[in-house]
């Protein structure tokens, strides 16, 4: 296999499968913990503004997660995404040290790197965005 084709193959796998975990979290939240349940859970963490942080994270999750799926606006959603995650790590995980099983921050963390991955080598040539944008004379094409 040659370089460019693995290099499309590695963004493809890390936005498609990136994207898959945020929307599952975002469908968690919407539909197991749902949205009350989630409220009260940030208060409980001490997330700031818990009553509109919760519908909002978990808007984002979904909708941004789906989108790096199809590989739509990636890098804005991937932008948001990071930032989200960092700051699930700093308001949330950091104290409880690395490991999720005691509630630490190594899940966020690669998510965020992730995301910021997604975010610094784009959608690639699998996704709407080359689709849409990839234009010669696009003033779009920085997203693609």
């Amino acid at each position: 296999m040659n370089q460019p084709a693995l290099t499309t193959s590695a963004r493809t796998v890390l936005r498609v499968i990136a994207g898959f975990l945020f929307a599952a979290h975002g469908w968690q939240k919407f539909y197991e913990f749902t949205i009350p349940g989630t409220q009260a859970a940030f208060t409980q963490m001490g997330v700031p503004a818990a009553q509109v942080a919760a519908p909002v994270i978990a808007t984002l999750e979904l909708v941004g997660g789906i989108a790096l799926i199809l590989g739509v606006l990636t890098r804005v959603f991937a932008v948001l995404l990071a930032v989200d995650m960092l700051g699930a790590l700093f308001l949330v995980h950091a104290s409880a040290g690395v490991f999720a099983a005691t509630g630490g921050y190594e899940l966020v963390l690669i998510l965020a790197a992730a995301a910021l991955a997604v975010a610094l080598v784009g959608a690639g040539k699998v996704s709407v965005d080359k689709v849409l944008f990839s234009g010669a004379n696009s003033k779009l094409r920085v997203l693609a």
